[in-house]
């Protein structure tokens, strides 16, 4: 068995693995790393863009490099080589808890319980949710499962592709310095600044195949592909405006807008605003099987392109 096909069925089984069972409770990779990164912060934080470089670069880096050692160490062995794929795809990739997050906001919103709703939705996303009404915190969902299908699904299947063991475990590491400390607070706008762009440039692929797949999957493909030609560059973020925009499309209706983080309040462009309507609380489960869809595809066209080529190369 080739390391193509080792990766194939690897990525399938972890992808598998996560749609059966989640994220564990406790004791999860991503978290340890979490943990580890705020040591290392705690060693070298300084007000300046190269200490946050250097931040950035043991971090990630050291994930890189503990991938790269696993792979050796199983270089010989199909099955192991396509076991340790399978876990590292199951340790970076985060749909099954995305849509589950989601869908606990949605039921609280259908019940009528708000309060369930907004003490949940931190666990999703940033916002301030005591300022959001029923709608707002389901476009607020809706937006979340949008970005997040790109980040915690489509760019690590891209990265692994790429990069195998260490590039899934390298997007993971670097995806989650950028939630750490690439925001623009007073303690992280010079010291996070290299984690933020270093985001941007992994996250750059992923998201455009997440717009290319949410309009191949959705319901409204010539809705997703204006809404992101339209609109996707009016969006602050490079990455999050082409995803947000073509799911925007693909379920007809409009995301953006004004939005609280921290308490700072930002007006955003609306995405898919002419075409739209106003989101309502039955498009997160929309939202959600749009992005099973999309992280599904995802894995077939990346394994696909792996082995085309893998297989151009022998």
């Amino acid at each position: 068995m080739g390391a193509d096909r080792s990766y194939a069925y690897g990525a399938a089984a972890g992808l598998l693995g996560d749609l059966l069972l989640g994220d564990p409770r406790r004791g999860h990779p991503v978290a340890l790393f979490g943990r580890a990164a705020g040591t290392v912060e705690r060693g070298l934080w300084r007000d300046h863009r190269g200490w946050g470089a250097l931040h950035t670069a043991v971090c990630a880096g050291g994930a890189v490099a503990l991938g790269t050692a696993a792979e050796r160490a199983v270089r010989r062995s199909p099955a192991a080589r396509a076991a340790l794929t399978a876990a590292a795809t199951w340790a970076v990739v985060g749909g099954t808890s995305l849509a589950r997050e989601a869908r606990t906001i949605g039921r609280a919103l259908e019940a009528g319980d708000f309060e369930a709703a907004r003490a949940r939705l931190p666990h999703l996303c940033g916002r301030d949710p005591q300022s959001l009404d029923a709608d707002g915190i389901a476009r607020a969902v809706v937006e979340s499962v949008a970005e997040n299908t790109s980040d915690a699904v489509v760019g690590a299947l891209v990265w692994g592709a790429v990069g195998g063991v260490p590039g899934l475990l390298g997007f993971r590491a670097v995806n989650t310095l950028d939630a750490m400390v690439g925001h623009r607070s007073p303690r992280y706008r010079r010291y996070g600044w290299a984690s933020a762009r270093l985001d941007d440039v992994a996250g750059w692929p992923g998201a455009r195949l997440t717009a290319v797949l949410a309009a191949l999957a959705g319901p409204d493909p010539r809705g997703a592909l204006r809404a992101w030609k339209a609109d996707a560059a009016r969006h602050p973020s490079p990455n999050a405006g082409p995803v947000e925009a073509s799911f925007a499309g693909a379920l007809g209706v409009r995301l953006g807008g004004t939005l609280s983080y921290g308490g700072r309040v930002e007006h955003r462009p609306v995405l898919n605003g002419d075409a739209g309507r106003a989101v309502r609380v039955t498009d997160i489960d929309r939202a959600v099987r749009l992005s099973r869809r999309v992280g599904l595809l995802a894995l077939g066209v990346t394994v696909a392109a792996r082995r085309l080529v893998k297989g151009r190369g022998k």
